[in-house]
């Protein structure tokens, strides 16, 4: 009897499972456990040359290996196209509260009710909508991880401000004051996770709120969009990521900086290491703020 191909074409591109394949004649069970064929799931299976993500791990979870799950949570935004999950984090799933539990290694299954229409089919699987998506996130994941993943969800337009918040006023049971506090915190202009951590701490700080995404402008002309702004003392707040290290960033930030300070703003650099040290930061922001007050003041030299 002639041995197999060590990769049938049947099963190139897409999850497949070893125990059927083996029993089609497909692939012998050395073949299978060959470094040609990787495995995703128990008994599930996908060539080595696919990329595997967070989205097709959680997709072939809910298809394959707990058929009747929806897929939610952190994989739930995956599938939404929020990044809140990395190819070897735990598929997040959710199965009827009267199931047996469910334990599988890559997996993170609960058994919950929900409602028919918190459940809608994406990428072929059962996924909870946005809005129960972001519900989710806010009741489950800790500290500001949590306003961190609204905010995604949010930016992404998926769901609006208002609605979820008045969902989240209704809400009633466990974890519903959570969610409450975590979506009256959210906005929907935070544009990175950082940008929700430092809008949060400055917040926290008892410092005057600032207006997330400000667009400054002279005569109304277009000058920049800063991510924390004061628009009655001229004060923003940056924060300066990694990306502003790529090509020629470094030259355009030059030219908005001195676009902004020609606008007579004062701009407060912010970064990762900054977040790290949080008191330090808020007085840096503080010194700012009251430096331009003083310069506003009536009767002050320096007033513009």
């Amino acid at each position: 009897m002639p041995r197999p191909a060590a990769e049938p074409a049947t099963l190139l591109g897409r999850p497949f499972r070893g125990s059927a394949a083996v029993a089609r004649g497909l692939l012998t069970p050395d073949q299978l456990r060959s470094s040609v064929w990787r495995r995703l799931h128990r008994d599930v299976y996908l060539h080595r040359d696919v990329p595997v993500t967070h989205g097709l791990r959680a997709v072939t979870a809910a298809a394959m290996v707990v058929p009747g799950a929806v897929v939610s949570g952190r994989s739930a935004a995956v599938l939404w196209g929020v990044d809140l999950a990395g190819p070897d984090d735990d598929v997040e799933l959710t199965v009827p509260a009267h199931r047996h539990p469910v334990r599988a290694t890559g997996l993170r299954v609960r058994r919950a009710h929900l409602a028919v229409a918190d459940v809608v089919r994406r990428r072929g699987v059962p996924t909870t909508a946005p809005e129960a998506t972001a519900l989710d996130l806010a009741a489950r994941l800790p500290g500001d991880d949590a306003v961190v993943a609204v905010d995604r969800v949010l930016a992404g337009g998926l769901v609006d401000l208002a609605p979820l918040r008045a969902r989240a006023a209704a809400g009633t049971g466990r974890g519903c004051a959570r969610v409450r506090a975590v979506c009256a915190l959210a906005d929907e202009r935070s544009e990175s996770p950082q940008e929700t951590r430092l809008r949060l701490l400055v917040v926290r700080s008892g410092l005057p709120a600032p207006v997330p995404q400000f667009s400054v402008r002279v005569d109304g002309r277009f000058v920049a969009r800063v991510d924390l702004g004061w628009p009655d003392l001229c004060v923003a707040v940056e924060y300066d990521g990694a990306w502003h290290a790529e090509p020629g960033q470094f030259a355009r930030d030059r030219q908005r900086l001195n676009a902004l300070q020609a606008a007579g703003w004062r701009v407060v650099f912010v970064t990762a290491r900054d977040l790290c040290q949080p008191d330090e930061l808020v007085a840096r922001i503080a010194r700012a703020l009251t430096d331009a007050a003083r310069v506003r003041s009536p009767g002050s030299r320096g007033r513009p």
